[in-house]
């Protein structure tokens, strides 16, 4: 299932990512905010488990997420904000990593760094900003895919119609959340309007 956001405060924050005057420090941190809104609907619907913690007053239980069992997988390094902002939320969750580089020519990635946790029976939060192709989004659902975990959801900020389609269309059973879905991919497998290259615009590499 594809989820995209609509609200009015989505499609100002992504706008703000657009404008070319957002700088490194302010655009990690408006990824970091659209990633929240991701997990409030990926997560919306999420079981709640009896949890015995210590208050002020004593140990009580109360409902709660079983962070446990949840993952969040980044492809570095753009997804790297992302990752910061799930952990953010769900400070006792499990972290991965994959390192995936695109080749300009053939346009395929080349996955050169895998650290994953078991995610047998888990989870997984797979964040990445971009969509374009959908490629290295589909490489790395199938390297998990591996690891047999119980879901795959998928957290996006951009990704274009053929991308998210791809994505769909290689692994249905994978719930992708995105904030927005744009236009089209250019000759360049570039997204259109897209916000530019989204690792280097966080980390001032342009």
């Amino acid at each position: 299932m594809i989820y995209e956001l609509t609200n009015p405060l989505t499609k100002t924050l992504i706008t703000h990512l657009r404008d070319s005057k957002s700088d490194a420090i302010r655009f990690r941190h408006l990824i970091r905010e659209l990633t929240k809104q991701l997990a409030y609907e990926a997560l919306n619907k999420f079981e709640l488990k009896s949890k015995c913690i210590k208050t002020w007053k004593g140990d009580d239980t109360f409902d709660s997420i079983e962070e446990e069992n949840i993952i969040v997988v980044t492809i570095l390094r753009a997804g790297m904000p992302m990752l910061e902002s799930v952990i953010e939320l769900l400070p006792n969750i499990a972290a991965g990593f994959l390192a995936m580089q695109r080749d300009e020519k053939t346009h395929k990635s080349l996955l050169y760094y895998d650290r994953l946790p078991d995610c047998e029976g888990k989870i997984i939060l797979l964040v990445d900003p971009m969509v374009a192709t959908g490629g290295s989004m589909c490489d790395a659902i199938e390297h998990i895919q591996r690891r047999n975990p119980r879901k795959i959801i998928t957290l996006n900020i951009i990704g274009s119609p053929e991308g998210v389609k791809n994505v769909q269309d290689f692994a249905p059973d994978v719930d992708i959340f995105i904030s927005q879905i744009d236009d089209k991919l250019n000759d360049d497998k570039f997204i259109i309007p897209g916000l530019g290259d989204a690792g280097d615009r966080s980390y001032n590499t342009l």
